[in-house]
């Protein structure tokens, strides 16, 4: 069987930390996503086009997309050359994966032109090169779910990487995204640098019970577990509204919610669509009366993760 020229892929957002889960917990949304279109060359090495109005490097050691993908070059035995063309479905600096999608799609479409011989550990690895293109730190919150699809837990990142893809549970995502921008490098500035350790106990508890709640599908221990005592806190002056969105969708029905990845978007999670639509609207009603523009995304958790939509 003879393999594809040239492979489109659609690399989904994604919500990192999920609440107390900084750095180690991702859930995979359904949209919005970018899309990655990897095409064979006869010369080695990397062309990078941008198919949208960003602005983004096209340098591949300066591009989330191709910090990945020279991953995957050093580790093929054989020269490889693809050209990559890249279209932003979701706006860098959203908190909701941006970089993270690039990246991976980028990653998933190369492995497929290959015959998929690398596995999703493999991927992992090398997509996180682009997020320390992004963010200065090799992180795989957002990179785990884009590839995997689900609810992921990274365990470990050094000094080997150890992620576990667990089944998406049935839940919906409301997303608000403000139409100001966080970066990520500024938004890990403000974190402290040391927690006391009863409120780290307090976190770990959390964590422990989010999973165990995920799992069980327990709603009502998902809602108790959701809260961070640690990171929100530190980052809610560079999110102007955030106490107000999440306690309107609080009220219209939501299980609980906070901060998506380092922002400005925010994430609540709801037992089904139409309260996952109540919530959306409350927490876009708090940025209309602001009078700053913003976007909503409702969508249940995705299983899948980025996904091959076309072949040449």
């Amino acid at each position: 069987m003879s393999l594809p020229s040239s492979v489109t892929v659609h690399a989904p957002a994604t919500i990192a930390n999920v609440g107390c889960g900084f750095d180690v917990l991702g859930l995979c949304l359904t949209a919005p996503y970018d899309t990655v279109r990897l095409t064979r060359r006869a010369e080695p090495g990397l062309v990078i086009r941008h198919l949208d109005d960003y602005d983004l490097p096209t340098d591949p050691s300066r591009n989330v997309a191709g910090a990945a993908l020279l991953a995957l070059l050093r580790a093929a035995p054989e020269p490889l050359g693809f050209e990559v063309e890249i279209t932003k479905g979701i706006r860098p600096g959203s908190g909701i994966g941006s970089s993270a999608a690039s990246a991976a799609g980028a990653v998933v479409a190369a492995n497929a032109l290959l015959g998929n011989r690398f596995n999703h550990k493999e991927l992992i690895d090398m997509a996180m090169y682009g997020e320390a293109v992004a963010s200065g730190v090799r992180h795989a919150d957002n990179i785990a779910p884009a590839i995997c699809g689900g609810f992921t837990l990274v365990r470990a990142v050094t000094p080997a990487l150890d992620v576990l893809a667990l089944p998406a549970p049935p839940l919906w995502v409301a997303v608000v995204h403000p139409q100001f921008e966080v970066k990520t490098k500024e938004a890990r500035a403000v974190l402290p640098t040391s927690v006391p350790l009863a409120l780290a106990v307090r976190q770990w508890a959390n964590v422990g019970g989010l999973v165990a709640g995920f799992l069980t599908q327990d709603n009502e221990l998902i809602a108790r577990a959701l809260e961070d005592y640690i990171v929100e806190p530190a980052r809610a002056a560079l999110i102007p509204g955030l106490g107000d969105a999440k306690r309107l969708a609080l009220a219209a029905g939501a299980l609980g919610g906070g901060i998506s990845g380092s922002g400005p978007s925010i994430f609540m999670l709801n037992r089904d669509e139409a309260t996952a639509h109540a919530a959306a609207e409350a927490l876009g009603s708090v940025y209309r009366k602001m009078g700053i523009d913003f976007h909503l995304h409702v969508g249940p958790i995705a299983s899948q993760g980025a996904k091959v939509v076309a072949t040449e």
